[in-house]
């Protein structure tokens, strides 16, 4: 390691101010604090009331997050090769040239292969989430003379675990690079964006690629016959055209997320683990999700009141719609980022419960959209500055009056 850093110390001239690789500072910078620690020090009394930093808070979510990638791989290996057992083929040529090359059997009892097989589908979309990071976050450091800072980070896991696993990479790459440029970048770089990136890029590929994400084909058309294989959007739009798809449907392996769908938001169990890291950790606000679930329950509960003859999704409960899509996965993750969310205690709450109402109402009313968390989220990105300023100015008003009395 003495080595490694001599030889760093040597280079550092030719990018600094003046250097002849000046320009390209923010990628000497980058790797260098990825391999050490800093050497500069406070040298006065610093105003920190903890360790809680953009680095550190970043990590923790990615440890709340890694059961969820664990489990993206053993659920995607294991559904695919059900498919497979089934007769569809959800294989491209190279995965099946692969895994034959390797002599492996297609058996999806075998944990160990769902979770290896699952890795087919879930590494390469990772490496081109961040790949398109990498690229865009080390570009704009270059032009705007900047660090590389840790903000990707997060993003990076976030994305593919939105993502169904038979995507093409090359619109994974385009979607991150659209998420970061015009979710963040654009606003300043990280904490100055108004919505969330990885959500923004999901949303990008939804609609200019709505068949691609919709996730149908040979795989789920294999489980057509058996609605418990269903969930997510699939199980959604089942329910939304079928009154009896949720009666027949297992909660239990909803709740779990053994079952197709999006790699990362099918399991709401490992979601609500992860989100007892972020609640301990204070990374994730309590008001937010607490919004977020009242939301739920209550538009819920008053379109469940009022019916309809003709959109089942009038009748489907609230804990229905707790364990299908991106309900969980967009609570814990995606409404508690610390950035694009309300920054007031009463603004998180309202914000969060704008997410769970607004939720309900795209997947209820708007049967031909099952899916709403997506939508709702980043809707209420653009009006939280705008609740925490309502909430400030009743705070003045308060206490002015207190002083006036």
């Amino acid at each position: 390691m003495k080595f490694l850093r001599d030889l760093h110390d040597k280079a550092e001239p030719f990018f600094l101010k003046g250097g002849p690789l000046e320009k390209l500072y923010p990628i000497y910078e980058a790797q260098d604090t990825a391999m050490f620690t800093p050497g500069q020090v406070t040298r006065t009394a610093p105003h920190v009331r903890d360790g809680m930093d953009l680095k550190r808070m970043m990590i923790t979510v990615v440890v709340a997050l890694l059961p969820i990638v664990i489990w993206a791989h053993y659920n995607t290996g294991y559904q695919a090769l059900r498919a497979i057992h089934k007769g569809a083929m959800p294989l491209d040529d190279w995965q099946m040239a692969l895994w034959q090359f390797m002599g492996l059997a297609f058996d999806y009892e075998n944990p160990a292969l769902c979770f290896l097989f699952g890795g087919l589908y879930f590494i390469p979309i990772f490496v081109a989430v961040f790949a398109a990071g990498a690229l865009v976050e080390v570009g704009t450091a270059i032009i705007r003379g900047h660090e590389v800072n840790e903000g990707f980070l997060v993003s990076g896991f976030l994305l593919p675990l939105t993502l169904p696993p038979t995507i093409p990479l090359w619109m994974v790459f385009m979607g991150m690079c659209f998420g970061l440029i015009f979710g963040k970048e654009v606003f300043g770089g990280t904490g100055m964006n108004v919505m969330n990136p990885a959500l923004v890029a999901r949303a990008f590929l939804f609609f200019a690629y709505p068949a691609f994400m919709s996730g149908e084909g040979p795989w789920i058309a294999a489980d057509f016959a058996n609605v418990d294989s269903f969930t997510g959007a699939t199980l959604l739009a089942q329910a939304s055209v079928n009154h009896g798809a949720l009666e027949v449907a297992s909660f239990s392996k909803a709740f779990f997320g053994l079952i197709p769908g999006s790699m990362g938001e099918t399991s709401t169990f490992l979601c609500l683990l992860g989100l007892g890291i972020l609640l301990m950790t204070r990374v994730g606000a309590w008001q937010t999700v607490t919004g977020v679930v009242l939301g739920t329950i209550l538009i819920s509960g008053l379109l469940n009141a009022a019916g309809s003859d003709t959109n089942p999704m009038f009748a489907v409960p609230f804990w229905w719609h707790m364990v299908l899509g991106g309900w969980a996965f967009g609570m814990v993750f995606m409404a508690t980022d610390p950035v694009s969310s309300a920054f007031t205690g009463q603004g998180k709450f309202y914000y969060g419960f704008g997410i769970g109402g607004l939720a309900m109402l795209i997947r209820v009313v708007n049967p031909a959209y099952p899916e709403g968390m997506m939508l709702a989220i980043l809707f209420m990105n653009m009006f939280a500055p705008l609740l925490d300023h309502f909430v400030v100015q009743a705070n003045i008003s308060r206490r002015a009056a207190r002083v006036g009395a």
